[in-house]
């Protein structure tokens, strides 16, 4: 994009016929935009106002929504803090020790916190709205092509937040894990549903989201599907934690099968019987347009880089790993997500243990 001085620095607040109580309160609110937000809806909006009044309108109409939204939120009592309700007292002790215990298969909406559930509804609303900035702005011209690359990314962000809501709940209902690390994520999802931002989704985001980006490039065609070659160049570019994680943990055959259904966007199961497809007629390698005659049946392998393509790939992949899990079956029991956090949390706790020891 060109130079910033060229935009109007301006709050998006002063759109909206508020009191400046109100302007204060907006920015309290869990859900609402964060600072980096704000800055580049602020350089929009000063596009819209300039040169498209009808799309202006149309855009502060919809922050105004959002706000609303947000207000509603805020007058839930808060998940961190004491409080006298009905059902007896509740504090944050009691709402993680509830979230381990009620730990059951099936859907566990109606055990969730009123205040997190419509939270999700918030931060569903602000992503979209997100992504519609974004390809606004990505028709503007080359001129702001940063600025609709930055809406992408705050978009996928909130995308991993609810990416990240699941992953926490399905380690917390995860019988073998430390009841320490069950405590602490517990902890980490009362954070994320009182402000619906996370510290690991912004050190997590970015590394799978490359390798889903990368993914795309490294992996067109389905042969032995092992992905090894893939994994290597993928590795090659990612972080440091992400290179642990592969030199630690592939070796584990459920960490393995599970960046393998990552990779090729198709089940265990699927691999499987795709492997001994081509083994049996002699084929070498396939592309991925071919997956769906080979297996016949319909399978999307290859998803677009789109962050609703990301998280539906995703709960297909999580769906498959539960139902292995519950009923017993052969395959991985998490997904790829599931794994990687769980290992930054294990290599974060071992640093805090060396770093108090040292």
């Amino acid at each position: 994009m060109g130079d910033n001085k060229e935009f109007e620095q301006i709050d998006i607040n002063s759109f909206l016929d508020k009191t400046d109580s109100q302007k204060d309160e907006e920015q309290e609110f869990p859900g609402t935009f964060t600072k980096r937000q704000n800055e580049l809806i602020d350089q929009l909006l000063a596009y819209a106002k300039e040169n498209d009044l009808e799309h202006y309108q149309i855009f502060t109409n919809r922050l105004k929504d959002i706000y609303e939204i947000a207000a509603t939120v805020s007058k839930f009592p808060s998940l961190l803090e004491r409080h006298e309700l009905s059902g007896g007292t509740r504090t944050r002790t009691t709402l993680i020790e509830s979230l381990i215990k009620h730990n059951d298969e099936g859907d566990r909406t109606l055990r969730l916190p009123s205040k997190a559930v419509l939270g999700k509804s918030l931060l569903v609303t602000k992503a979209h709205t997100l992504s519609n900035f974004a390809k606004y702005s990505g028709h503007l011209g080359k001129e702001y092509e940063h600025l609709s690359k930055s809406f992408d990314t705050e978009t996928v962000m909130s995308m991993f937040s609810l990416l990240i809501e699941d992953v926490y709940l399905n380690l917390i209902s995860d019988n073998t894990q430390l009841m320490d690390f069950r405590r602490e994520w517990a902890l980490a999802l009362l954070l994320l549903w009182e402000h619906w931002n996370d510290q690991t989704s912004e050190s997590v985001a970015p590394v799978l989201q490359s390798v889903w980006t990368a993914r795309r490039k490294l992996a067109p065609a389905f042969g032995t599907m092992m992905g090894t070659s893939e994994l290597l160049l993928i590795s090659m570019q990612m972080d440091d934690q992400w290179i642990s994680f592969i030199k630690h943990k592939m070796g584990d055959p459920g960490v393995s099968q599970a960046m393998e259904e990552f990779l090729f966007g198709i089940s265990t199961e699927q691999i499987h019987t795709l492997r001994t497809i081509l083994k049996t007629k002699g084929i070498p390698a396939i592309g991925r347009d071919e997956v769906s005659k080979f297996l016949g049946e319909h399978v999307k392998s290859d998803a677009g880089l789109d962050y609703r393509d990301f998280y539906s790939m995703y709960t297909v992949r999580r769906d498959n790993a539960r139902s292995r899990a519950r009923l017993k079956l052969a395959g991985p029991h998490k997904t790829l997500e599931d794994y990687f956090i769980q290992f930054v949390t294990e290599e974060n706790k071992e640093k805090q243990n060396n770093d108090t020891f040292a």
